[in-house]
């Protein structure tokens, strides 16, 4: 067994130890779901909702196909935090309520909690579902272990861990997650950058012209055209560090997405509702913008590393054609990291780890959000308005398990079906567009709550629609600047104006 491996047990085994030393700290409902939480405990719970695969493995692939511009999901997700923080964490937290359906309730009535809280829990098992899916194949790239047990281990872990401290577990684990995540990737970048011979001979090594023989030749027997190989070699190291070359549609969209979707992410806001009062609420989620902005540059730049050291041949090129695609730029650059034998074992270990430990940092909240959402706004506040307290905290455990088994289960299942998880991860555009919603209930004293409810199911039509017809024919179906964050903005607004009219509030309903 080798030294990273074993560093990883260990890390695993510290993440399960420090969740179940957190169930002291849940004896009632309240404490499961979070209750009178400091500053830096919601950072750490909350940054996990931001900084999970996708920032990531998936912002490298970013880096590697559009470099630095790849970074704007992390920076959207911090300028969404930032405005969470300075307009909405003040009326939030005052609303005494741990889920985002039960502020909807708030300005619109019980129905409409239950609607949101359905769409909710399923955008958030979709993001838990491709988590678990981000967790196999890492394991897999990373560790040689195949796919489907390494799923099942990693949600045997986040369960067990989740149910046995639920925040105060998440908030505890994630404290060391974000040392690690943090700390891994600044290591890995040094690596990067010593290993192919500083920054200047990265800018080098991202200009095509400098493309080695010895990659042409990889690429040609992949399948690549002359062609296309000239193509990339005419590309301009400039390219990559350009903050726009990913265009203005996918910065823009991400934006408007962050902008209202940290408004509504169950995940990230829980630990906020939490908060032992409102000054901590708003300075823990300033903190939490601070967190989750820069790592995009990051991991950005590991991806650019890795395009730099595969163009120049620099990167241990394995006989997968890994590299041929973006999409395994982490995981190659890691296992370059892993395989080193100048690199120390634990250095190694604790580099693999971080990547691990992102996804640890983002599954355990989002299925506990979910459990807490059908706990609170199904259960306990429609179908059995008397539980006990113990009957609460004993349904929450079982609907968070039951969270974290259909997100392995559709991981295990969907893992090859990249079109219909296209499909479901589409919904999550449906995040934002019930901010839309909420800010009619909050502003807009003719907003009904029977108007909510029809525009948040149509809004989630569409959002779907939206993106099954740029799957099928390549392009939007108005324009490729509107994406389907855009569609579901604009319906969610529409619809729930007209639907406000065609079903009025009633008298009681608003006095």
């Amino acid at each position: 067994m080798s030294v990273q491996l074993i560093v990883i047990l260990v890390y695993f085994a510290l993440t399960v130890l420090i969740g179940v030393l957190s169930s002291k700290k849940s004896k009632t409902s309240d404490s499961f779901h979070g209750a009178a939480m400091g500053i830096f405990a919601i950072v750490a719970a909350s940054a996990g909702e931001w900084l999970g695969g996708t920032a990531t493995t998936g912002v490298s692939e970013y880096g590697f196909d559009y470099g630095l511009s790849g970074a704007w999901y992390t920076i959207s997700n911090g300028i969404g935090i930032m405005f969470l923080a300075l307009l909405f964490a003040k009326l939030y937290r005052s609303l005494n309520t741990v889920t985002v359906p039960g502020i909807i309730e708030k300005f619109f009535g019980v129905k409409a909690r239950t609607v949101s809280s359905i769409l909710l829990t399923i955008v958030m098992l979709a993001v838990g579902l491709s988590q678990m899916i981000a967790a196999g194949k890492l394991g897999q790239s990373l560790l040689g272990f195949p796919f489907a047990p390494t799923v099942i281990v990693f949600a045997i872990i986040f369960i067990v861990y989740t149910l046995a401290g639920g925040m105060n577990a998440v908030s505890s684990t994630n404290k060391m997650h974000l040392f690690v995540m943090y700390g891994g990737v600044i290591l890995a970048l040094i690596f990067a950058v010593l290993k192919i011979g500083g920054f200047d001979a990265i800018f080098k090594g991202l200009d095509g012209a400098n493309m080695s023989n010895e990659t042409k030749e990889a690429l040609l027997s992949a399948g690549k055209s002359m062609e296309s190989i000239k193509e990339m070699e005419s590309v301009s190291a400039d390219r990559y560090f350009n903050m726009f070359t990913i265009g203005m549609p996918k910065v823009s969209s991400w934006i408007i997405a962050s902008l209202l979707g940290a408004c509504t992410a169950q995940a990230g806001i829980q630990p906020v509702l939490a908060a032992k009062d409102v000054p901590t609420a708003k300075k823990a989620c300033i903190i939490t913008a601070l967190v989750a902005a820069p790592f995009g540059l990051f991991t950005a730049f590991l991806g650019m590393s890795a395009k730099a050291m595969f163009n120049t041949g620099t990167m241990l090129y394995d006989k997968s054609d890994a590299l041929l695609n973006g999409k395994s730029a982490l995981p190659t650059l890691m296992m370059n990291i892993h395989s080193d034998p100048t690199v120390n074992g634990i250095i190694g270990g604790l580099v693999l780890a971080s990547i691990l430990a992102a996804i640890l940092s983002t599954v355990s909240p989002i299925i506990l959000s979910a459990g807490t959402m059908i706990t609170k706004d199904l259960y306990q506040r429609v179908l059995k308005t008397d539980a006990t307290d113990a009957q609460v905290l004993r349904m929450s455990r079982i609907t968070t398990a039951l969270s974290g088994v259909v997100c392995m289960l559709g991981a295990l299942l969907l893992v090859q079906a990249s079109a219909v998880l296209d499909i479901v991860y589409a919904a999550y555009s449906l995040r934002g567009a019930l901010f839309i919603v909420v800010l009619l209930g909050i502003y807009w004293k003719r907003a009904s709550e029977k108007g909510a409810c029809w525009s948040m199911v149509l809004t989630g039509v569409v959002a779907i629609l939206w993106k099954v017809t740029q799957m099928v024919t390549g392009h939007y179906p108005i324009s490729n600047f509107i994406t389907e964050t855009y569609a579901a903005v604009i319906i969610a607004f529409i619809a729930t104006v007209a639907f406000s009219f065609i079903f009025p509030k009633k008298k009681i309903e608003q006095g």
